[in-house]
């Protein structure tokens, strides 16, 4: 099985900013879409940004223009750069594989790939 972890969670003030990141397990990174998610308690998990092994990434609507996923596919490593964070971000925010090529759709705009690895999660709070 694919292994892993987050790391880079925290609490910060509105406004304020924060990095995770992701380390994956194995020598097949380059063929997985990347994503992340993040769910709060009473709440459903919700996508917040996938990210192909080519970079290029697409994002949830409630955080477009202030987070930014990347990859560096030489280290296994996984990335959410967070600004301009708010209090409804608070959550536990999870990183996620599927290998599936290194596509996150089955064609531009199109289906997405399901996942099937999961980290344990990072708490990410956010206070007003």
């Amino acid at each position: 099985q694919v292994q892993l972890l987050e790391s880079g969670g925290g609490s910060v003030q509105t406004g304020g900013s924060l990095r995770l990141s992701c380390v994956a397990s194995g020598d097949t990174y380059g063929s997985f879409c990347m994503g992340w998610f993040r769910q709060s308690p009473g709440k459903e998990r919700e996508d917040v940004a996938r990210i192909a092994s080519d970079g290029s990434a697409t994002y949830a609507e409630a955080i477009k223009g202030r987070f930014t996923a990347s990859r560096d596919n030489a280290k296994n490593t996984l990335y959410l750069q967070m600004n301009n964070l708010k209090p409804e971000d608070t959550a536990m925010y999870y990183c996620a594989a599927v290998e599936s090529g290194g596509r996150c759709y089955t064609v531009p705009g199109g289906v997405k790939f399901e996942f099937n690895y999961w980290g344990q999660g990072t708490q990410v709070t956010v206070s007003s």
